[in-house]
Parts: structure tokens; sequence; C-alpha cells
């Protein structure tokens, strides 16, 4: 087996931006494996965190391919000295027993960052955790892609697992395939024992059980088991039961017997302490106009930060170079600029109009009301900050003179952002809204 061969298997088995990003750095060390143990080398943490939460089971299943073996996976840093071959094989053996295989130890909630966008769903979490099958079952956590649900999910698991609970994490693709491996090969009994017999389970991405129908009455009957048994029930979607389409009536009002509690974009302030989090824990440091420049100019998923700490920390390594604003600037070049193209003149007007309730034709009409005003500097400055118009072009499509009006109002803007902290929670929620309009 050589790495080539395994990442070929892995490539076909993955996005294309997971195996650019993060399997592709995979290092196979051959000499230091055998049949009972394939060890990988990578260059940092996030990589190891990762890919031991997303991906260690396509990895054996690579393994079982291409050479019939199952071994215990292992990633370690480059140049680390390899642990004991006995304690790695013997606590992935147990991890195994334990059903929770998948469970990320480095996600807890000492290290998750809580701010106002998260505040409700952390506190659920950890009060569930505390209380398990007695408090809020089942919980139900919902927001948009990278904000930190898997993060909660696995915290909970992990701290249930310290307190003496059998804990089982899976997606709900992982769930629907055990169920028809069972079906095929007639071994349903030990499917419902599995699912069925734990303290806590953890399901990720229900919502891709829409229009599962044989799949969703398996689910159906295993929620009323474990509830009706006081087992604790929480799971993750991308939105909340009731607009889950193709799910039966059934499921969707069991999904809101206990707690529905939802995880927002976060605002600047949680992004630049996630940024010093995830930079702390993984040995990097990041000066702070290099913290601020990140969280300004990425959209609000956490993984994607992680993408571009991983990628940063990498490049300076390679070029052997500090990490410094303008090595962060060009990293990142391309990204912006993408993400810049994406966003549109007419939407950022149609979304602080409706925010701030006014009429869209009044934002680039002669009107000076406060409000009219206020919503046309708002918009300016936003235009500037998210689209690549220069400010001549905002000027001639708010039809204004020129652009010395512009540049007044971009200079206005941030001075209330400085002093008035009621205006730079309004800029922060428009941005939000607007970068994640899709």
């Amino acid at each position: 087996m050589t790495t080539k061969e395994i990442l070929s298997f892995l490539k076909q088995e993955t996005t294309s931006i997971d195996y650019e990003r993060y399997l592709k750095q995979l290092n196979y060390k051959k000499n230091s494996s055998d049949e009972n143990l394939a060890v990988f080398e990578v260059s940092n943490k996030f990589i190891i965190n990762w890919i031991k939460t997303k991906y260690l089971t396509q990895i054996k299943n690579a393994f079982e391919s291409l050479n019939g073996s199952k071994p215990t996976i292992e990633i370690k840093l480059a140049g680390e000295r390899i642990k004991s071959k006995k304690d790695i094989i013997s606590k992935d053996q147990k991890a195994s027993a334990s059903e929770s295989t998948m469970l990320n130890p480095s996600y807890s909630f000492d290290n998750f960052v809580v701010g106002p966008s998260n505040q409700m769903a952390y506190n659920a979490t950890y009060a569930v955790a505390k209380k398990p099958g007695i408090l809020y079952n089942p919980l139900f956590l919902y927001g948009g892609t990278g904000l930190g649900k898997t993060h909660l999910l696995q915290a909970l698991g992990n701290f249930a697992i310290e307190n003496g609970k059998s804990v089982i994490y899976v997606t709900i693709e992982q769930f629907m395939n055990d169920f028809t491996f069972s079906i095929k090969n007639k071994n349903m009994e030990h499917f419902r024992a599995k699912y069925r017999k734990c303290d806590v389970l953890l399901i990720d991405d229900i919502q891709f059980l829409s229009g599962k129908e044989q799949t969703q009455e398996e689910f159906f009957h295993t929620f009323n088991e474990l509830h009706n048994e006081k087992k604790q029930i929480i799971m993750t979607s991308d939105r909340q039961p009731s607009q889950i389409g193709g799910l039966v009536d059934r499921l969707k009002s069991r999904f809101e017997w206990g707690l529905t509690a939802d995880i927002q974009p976060p605002g600047l302030e949680t992004k630049i302490a996630i940024i010093e989090k995830k930079s702390e824990l993984n040995g990097i440091t990041l000066d702070r106009d290099v913290i601020n420049y990140i969280a300004a100019n990425l959209d609000n998923s956490i993984r994607e930060i992680e993408g571009v700490l991983i990628r940063i920390n990498a490049s300076a390594s390679l070029l052997n170079q500090e990490i410094n604003l303008e090595l962060a600037q060009n990293l990142l070049k391309e990204q912006i600029k993408e993400q810049k193209d994406n966003i549109k003149l007419p939407d950022i007007i149609a979304i602080v109009a409706a925010e701030l309730n006014i009429k869209p034709s009044d934002i680039k009409s002669k009107k000076r009301t406060a409000i009219v005003a206020n919503a046309r500097r708002v918009v300016i400055y936003l235009a500037r900050e998210l689209t690549l118009n220069s400010m001549p072009d905002i000027a001639k499509f708010l039809g204004m003179k020129d652009h010395s009006s512009i540049s007044h109002n971009i200079k206005k803007a941030n001075e209330l952002i400085e002093k008035d902290e009621n205006f730079k929670l309004i800029i922060a929620n428009l941005r939000n809204k607007i970068i994640n309009k899709d």
C-alpha cells in the first residue's frame, strides 16, 4: 500500500474541497505501519482533528477495499514520535466497543467559544449533558453549515462518556447505511440492539432523513424506544423540524417535543474570539492585524476559518517566514474576491431596506430624512466593504453626484461604529445577512 493508492481511493469518497484541504495532506508511513496499525503524518493539529472527526471510517474502508485489512488508524504530527502501538490499538478497540469511534476528543465545552449567536444552544446542550434524559429530550440544534453544531454534539458525547454513559454518535447517513446493511444481511436484531440500548444517541444532519420512508419508520420506533426509556436524544439539522420537507408529521412533532435551539452566524467579536481560540489550541501565533483581517473578510463558517488557519500556518512553515498581514492577504486574495463577486448592490439595498423597514426605492431617492439618510449610509458602507465596486460605481448606482459623498458617508459610518454600539451591531447583523443571503 502506498500514499498514492490510499489518496486515490479517498478522492472518490469525499468532496473536492475536503480532499484538497485536508485528506491530500495525509502521508502514509509504511515503515511504521503493519496489518494492525496504519500510521499517517500531517503538518498540523487542525488537519488531525478534522480528519479524525470526519473521515476515519473512509480511511479504514480504503484499507479493507485495497488489501482486505482492518487496521487501527493513527494520525500524528510530522516528526512526532509514535506512541505505543499496543496502547493505540487498545484505545481504538475500547472506542469501537462503546460505539463512539467518531467522537473527536478535542471537542469539549471548555473550548467552545460562546457568543450571542450561540448562547442558547450552548446553555441547552450543557444542561442536557449534566442531566441526560431528564432535561430537554429530545434536544434539536439547528443552523447553517459550519457554525458549531457538531462541536456541541460531540462535546456532549465526550462529557457523557467521561461520566460513564454509553454513547452513539453517527450522521443520519451512517444510520441509514447501517439500516440498509442490516436489512440486506437479515441482521436487524443487532441493529436495534446497537441503537436502542445506548444512554445517549447523537444524530448529525437529520435533515437528510427527508424522503427516506422506510428509514423514517425505523427511526420513529428507535426514537420512541429511547424516549420511553428516558434515554437522551440529540439531533442537529440545517433547519428547524417544521421546515424539513419529506419528513412525516409524526417525526416532526416528536423532534419538537423537547427543545429546539438555533445557532446563528457569529458576529465580528465572536469570530475574533473563535480565531484566537483555534490559534491558541493549535499553537499558531497571530498578531492582532491578522486576526482582525481574517474575521472581517471571511464568511461565518467556523470550518472555513479553520481551513484558512491551516493554510496560513502551512504556508508560513513551508516558506520559512513569520505569519504577518501580507501573507494572510496574499493567501486570501482570491477567496475574498470570489466572495465579493457574488454580492450585488441590489441585494444589499433589498436586505438593508427590509431590516430597517423602509422602501428600497427610498435609498436611491433624494429623500434626506434621518431614517433614509442612515439607511443610505449603511448601504454605502457595506457596498464598499462587501463588493468590488469603486466609490464612483456606488455613487452612480445610488444616483449621487460623485464619490466625495460616498467617502463622507463611509467616514461617518466608521465614526459611528467606533462610538455607537447599536450602530455597530446593526452593521454586523446586516453583514451576516448579506453574506449568507442564499
